[in-house]
């Protein structure tokens, strides 16, 4: 995947040894520290649009989530843990340990959203403040799974089947299966938002039977070891204890079924947030709303 298009000049590159494996990263701008984290079934290429502007305040680390892009995948395992939004999540602070911040500010979307909310309530010192883009807690998402939204995220059961099922029939056909679900996705149902080379990473990347595996794995992952954890959180009554908000897609995943602000109240009691014209790729679809909804948040001391 060497010939792909270097979508963030200026910033630099580096690999960084984890307990997960090597993480691959981009890194720039200037101020205090903001991670970012990707989701499925793309890379830290989907940043892309939003990064020159937050670079302007803020020091940004954009890697590629274990399994993901340029980052190791490892292996699996009999139940899934290595892909557990924990071990993703202690796999990011080693990263930004190792980049020189002991607490930092999230940014996250889809999957990665799922380990900086899993950051948040394992790592609870670390996170100054958390955003998430477009999702609703595992919990919620497999507790409140009626006909509709099974229709809406069928995903979510069939990447999650027992290996080799998924990782088959999607490998028969990589492209037909990422262009067609990334633009089901999308609130004009094609791939108009996306740039084509970032399309053309994204493809490249479920094109490879290692990373088609490791994406599947995050999702049986996301299916019992990650409902299992947001379980016991929700038993034991932990919260977040950073400042946390979120944002989502008006045609977007949650924007269907219970309020997004009403399905994170167990997990986040303060949160705040708001919809953004878009669906569910909301930093490519409506990067300078994603950028107008998030400034003020980030901005506060």
């Amino acid at each position: 995947m060497s010939d792909l298009a270097d979508l963030f000049p200026g910033f630099q590159s580096h690999y960084v040894d984890t307990e997960a494996g090597r993480i691959f990263l981009r890194q720039g701008g200037e101020g205090p520290p903001l991670l970012l984290l990707h989701g499925f079934p793309q890379s830290h290429v989907m940043w892309h649009k939003v990064a020159r502007n937050l670079a302007e305040t803020h020091t940004l680390v954009i890697p590629d989530l274990p399994g993901y892009g340029w980052s190791a995948a490892p292996e699996p395992g009999a139940d899934h843990a290595p892909y557990s939004k924990r071990a993703m999540a202690a796999a990011m602070v080693e990263v930004m340990e190792k980049q020189g911040f002991a607490h930092f500010a999230l940014m996250g979307h889809d999957r990665g959203a799922r380990v900086g909310y899993r950051l948040g309530l394992d790592h609870p010192g670390r996170l100054d403040k958390l955003v998430l883009l477009d999702i609703v807690p595992t919990y919620v998402m497999w507790h409140r799974m009626d006909r509709a939204r099974a229709l809406q995220v069928y995903h979510w059961s069939f990447l999650a089947q027992p290996h080799p099922l998924p990782e088959t029939l999607i490998g028969a056909h990589p492209r037909y299966f990422i262009d067609w679900t990334m633009a089901s996705w999308t609130a004009l149902k094609d791939l108009s938002a996306f740039d084509p080379r970032a399309m053309a990473h994204y493809r490249a990347a479920i094109g490879s039977p290692d990373r088609l595996h490791a994406m599947c794995e995050d999702y049986r992952a996301g299916a019992t070891i990650d409902l299992a954890h947001d379980e016991a959180d929700l038993a034991a009554g932990r919260t977040l204890l950073c400042p946390t908000f979120t944002v989502w897609g008006e045609a977007g995943i949650p924007s269907r079924g219970v309020s997004p602000l009403e399905a994170w109240s167990a997990l986040a009691p303060k949160i705040e947030g708001q919809g953004v014209p878009g669906g569910h790729f909301v930093c490519e679809e409506a990067p300078e709303p994603v950028l107008k909804a998030v400034a003020p948040f980030l901005a506060q001391a």
